[in-house]
């Protein structure tokens, strides 16, 4: 009788542990999708994106050093989210304090937050209403909305402001390549390609700008 107990609660501890081992695995899975919807990533990627194509640069910087540089962007303003996480929720949990279940609800808490600071309310009302929601008038309350419908309100705003930057930054390249072009068709130089003068004139402005760190810092300042 006590050895058929003692298998039983093998075969329980085996479960939990294969429970664990599998949600682990499904958090790792959507960690990916996550970083991209729900945290700063978007806005810094598209933006970089834009200042890429407005300099006329092809590919460079290439595709790996614009992702490198957006993943640690991402991780400098996200900091204070995932300090707040591992405090409140994943020490509690590794130290079997609570459950799973605490844990994801504790877990949202800190990626609510930042989301409802960061969403339009444009956005989140047209969800709002999508989802059959009541429309938050405070951010206490859009906190208490589900991710299912605070997620994409959040990256509707990204995309939207992504978008506002890589306007603002093409603004300026488009004047130099409209006087360069101006200026080959009054000479008479139609063979030569805009491009091939307006890109170096762009560079210029962009390093005595010291444009990098004017695009870090903006970038980074824009959320709250």
């Amino acid at each position: 009788m006590v050895d058929g107990l003692d298998g039983l609660i093998n075969i329980n501890g085996d479960s939990v542990q294969t429970l664990e081992i599998i949600f682990l695995t499904t958090m790792i899975m959507l960690l990916p999708t996550a970083v991209v919807m729900m945290t700063s990533f978007t806005r810094y990627i598209i933006s970089l994106s834009f200042l890429r194509n407005a300099l006329g640069t092809q590919q460079t910087p290439p595709n790996i050093v614009l992702v490198g540089i957006a993943l640690f962007l991402t991780l400098f303003t996200m900091t204070p989210v995932i300090d707040q996480i591992n405090t409140e929720a994943y020490r509690p949990y590794s130290n079997e304090e609570i459950t799973q279940e605490e844990f994801f609800n504790r877990a949202q808490v800190p990626l609510k937050n930042f989301m409802a600071r960061n969403t339009e309310s444009s956005s989140l009302r047209m969800y709002c209403n999508m989802a059959g929601e009541t429309v938050p008038s405070t951010l206490s309350q859009a906190e208490n909305l589900p991710l299912r419908v605070i997620t994409p309100a959040f990256a509707t705003s990204e995309l939207k402001r992504a978008f506002e930057i890589g306007l603002y930054l093409y603004i300026p390249f488009l004047l130099i390549d409209i006087i360069v072009s101006t200026t080959l068709m009054s000479m008479g130089m139609i063979m030569l390609p805009p491009a091939m003068i307006s890109t170096p004139f762009k560079l210029l402005l962009f390093i005595t700008l010291n444009g990098w760190e004017l695009m870090f810092s903006t970038l980074v300042r824009g959320f709250q």
